[in-house]
């Protein structure tokens, strides 16, 4: 029996960085439309959020924030996988195989580390500069300006601000994903012969329907988390619980699904070029070994 192949952590944390990067930059637009859309007040769709967009500050309107979530994607990503694929290969079995309740452990605690360090900032800047691009005199003029203003005012707690909601969406985000990715992947493999490798088409279709699964079984947090992150959170909403109660009963149960459409295109798109590149990342830099 062959034995089973442990990617390297500096390799994990290298190929997703990369993958992290290339996919925030490629699917951002839609990233941008989706938090435009969840914040409170006058409900807007798709739509009517890329053609005002668009009439009014062009296509770079559409990239408004970019760069907070391409630094923050990238460092995401990388701490990732690092983290899930260290936690699965502690909690494969003797063939390396993972059940589908050890990887959703492992993408759990993966989504937990990388709310901490990597996406609770990023998203927080991100979210401010989306929710003052649509004012008549945006404050702020770029990352670094907007990043220096925020601190300046709130304090590291500031770019921290809606961390528990945070940490809740990328763990079932994680845990989602790389459970339906794992055992989707364990399953095609099983049909194959052995060592033979995953055609691209297919390793873009299972990321892509693992970015399906996670986008209707975690919306809600979603929704939470922009609301926290928008710049009024700080003079409407005492915590996650009360922003929560004040959307379920003021606007009720479906505000929480708003945006599925824009972040449903990301996270397909998402999914299926993140887990491609890195793939195709740990295969050109020799970033697996044998177990010992």
């Amino acid at each position: 029996m062959a034995p089973a192949r442990k990617e390297k952590p500096i390799h994990s944390l290298f190929a997703g960085a990369t993958a992290g990067a290339i996919e925030a930059f490629i699917t951002y637009p839609t990233e941008f439309v989706k938090t435009r859309s969840q914040f409170g007040g006058k409900k807007e769709g798709p739509i009517t959020i890329i053609r005002d967009t668009l009439r009014t500050k062009g296509v770079a309107g559409l990239y408004s924030g970019c760069m907070a979530l391409v630094v923050g994607n990238s460092l995401k990503a990388g701490v990732r996988f690092v983290t899930y694929d260290s936690l699965k290969h502690k909690l494969a079995d003797k063939e390396g195989k993972v059940t589908p309740a050890r990887s959703l452990i492992a993408g759990l605690g993966a989504g937990m580390m990388e709310a901490i360090f990597a996406v609770t900032p990023s998203e927080t800047i991100k979210t401010k500069l989306i929710d003052d691009s649509k004012r008549p005199n945006p404050q702020y003029r770029g990352l670094i300006h907007g990043t220096a203003s925020i601190v300046r005012r709130e304090g590291i707690s500031g770019i921290y601000r809606g961390l528990f909601p945070v940490m809740m969406r990328q763990g079932a985000n994680s845990a989602v994903r790389f459970t339906t990715y794992a055992t989707l992947k364990q399953f095609v493999q099983g049909t194959m012969r052995p060592g033979q490798q995953l055609p691209t088409a297919v390793t873009f279709g299972i990321g892509g329907i693992a970015g399906l699964v996670t986008v209707y079984t975690t919306m809600p947090l979603d929704v939470i988390k922009t609301r926290m992150q928008s710049l009024e959170a700080r003079s409407q909403y005492r915590n996650s619980f009360h922003c929560a109660y004040r959307i379920f009963t003021e606007e009720g149960i479906l505000r929480f699904w708003t945006g599925t459409t824009p972040r449903l295109a990301r996270l397909v798109m998402s999914g299926g070029i993140v887990f491609t590149i890195y793939e195709a990342m740990i295969k050109a830099i020799g970033g697996r070994e044998d177990e010992q």
